[in-house]
């Protein structure tokens, strides 16, 4: 008889749980990079923190035991659903959580998924053309000359090459992928499910992504741009699935993860790029090509570089942890100051995601550099036009600068 799994529950913020675990198992969690905080406790127990990650993973231990690991995260999940699905092209549609998924993250995932979807092909599948080669009883597009002369003595069948209007492009096998991977996460209520298979099922004649194959390439476009909302979060679901155990080949795993430093950085990027176009700037985020040094041997990747008229005048950084109420910590700062230094730039931004309460705005002037770095607070935890305000708000001082 296989013994039952155990169901470890980690919350993302708090003191932690203590459990009591096996050698076995304590290594099976350690093998998992950053996926949990272990600690001992007393009683020889081991105390389980949150690290930053939220969604559920399943282990199996070098001695066949099974480890069920249920990551929660710190926000409520009607909150981390607006994170997950907001786009400045498409309004927030305030549908509220049905009642099978709201205790539960990936049920609601499933939901959200199933619900965009839904708005975006109910004005049909979105087409477009593929180059494609074929040997055909007769001619179609161009023919393939240099094909076509190897075949001496035979006409047919004859190599052509020509442009297909076909629903197998990047946009659809990145949306069937996301439908297929929802419809197999757990607990989803079975009405989320028919919805996810119907969806999957307009898809036909679209071919599904081979495992573990890097997703097609997508460019948005004014043709595919109603597409844009629901291809961001399949896109970020699909990049979800659990890491691989290190070094530990005996240790299997598979499971649903999402990195909330991501989650929170992708929300800022679309939303405070869309607020600051208000004010003539343009956001350029993860750009790899700055260095630190003159020689251009250290990069360096912002998480924003802000431009007005193509010139550099801001950078702003996200940090997915709560800002304490004295200062940023300073190597936050010295990250900042350098990135500032090497763009030549009066001014760089600290952006805090807060669970509650957000904090206004401080200045740190950096002593003989000439160099002021503001950290802000986003209060994650409020309503999603509130939340937007507040962006609006971080949009203005970034695009206005410090006071003089």
């Amino acid at each position: 008889m296989t013994a039952a799994a155990l169901t470890l529950t980690v919350r993302e913020t708090g003191p932690g749980t203590p459990y009591e675990l096996t050698a076995d198992q304590v290594a099976a969690l350690v093998a998992v990079p950053d996926l949990v905080r272990l600690a001992p406790a007393p009683g020889g127990r081991w105390r389980l923190r949150g690290n930053q990650k939220a969604g559920l993973v399943r282990l199996r231990t070098r001695s066949g035991a099974a480890i069920h690991l249920d990551l929660r995260p710190k926000l409520e999940i009607h909150n981390l659903l607006f994170l997950l699905a907001h786009s400045p092209t498409d309004p927030w549609h305030p549908e509220p959580v049905t009642a099978a998924a709201a205790d539960g993250l990936l049920p609601a995932l499933a939901d959200l998924l199933a619900r965009t979807a839904r708005r975006t092909l109910e004005t049909g599948v979105l087409h477009g053309y593929r180059e494609t080669a074929e040997d055909l009883p007769l001619i179609r597009g161009r023919i393939r000359a240099t094909d076509q002369l190897r075949r001496t003595g035979l006409p047919l069948p004859i190599a052509v090459q020509y442009d297909d209007h076909t629903p197998d492009i990047a946009e659809n096998r990145i949306l069937l992928a996301a439908l297929r991977l929802a419809a197999h996460l757990p607990d989803v209520p079975r009405p989320t499910l028919l919805a996810l298979r119907n969806l999957a099922d307009r898809l036909h004649g679209v071919t599904l992504p081979a495992p573990g194959a890097p997703l097609p390439d997508w460019t948005p476009t004014r043709l595919n741009s109603r597409y844009t909302q629901t291809l961001r979060l399949a896109e970020l679901l699909l990049s979800a699935r659990a890491p691989q155990p290190e070094g530990a080949a005996s240790i299997t795993m598979d499971g649903f993860l999402l990195d909330m430093p991501r989650v929170f950085e992708r929300f800022l990027t679309l939303a405070l790029g869309a607020a600051l176009t208000r004010h003539g700037i343009r956001c350029a985020d993860q750009e790899t090509h700055h260095r630190l040094d003159e020689a251009g041997r250290v990069p360096f990747r912002p998480d924003l570089v802000l431009y007005r008229a193509g010139r550099p005048v801001s950078v702003v950084d996200a940090k997915y942890t709560f800002l304490k109420p004295t200062a940023p910590p300073v190597d936050h700062l010295y990250q900042l100051l350098s990135y500032c230094t090497a763009l030549a730039l009066p001014h760089g931004h600290l952006v805090y995601a807060a669970a509650s309460g957000a904090n206004t705005p401080v200045d740190h002037t950096i002593r003989h550099a000439g160099i002021t770095i503001t950290a802000h607070a986003l209060d994650l935890s409020r309503r999603p036009a509130d939340l937007l305000t507040e962006v609006a708000d971080l949009a203005r001082r970034t695009a206005n600068g410090p006071p003089a």
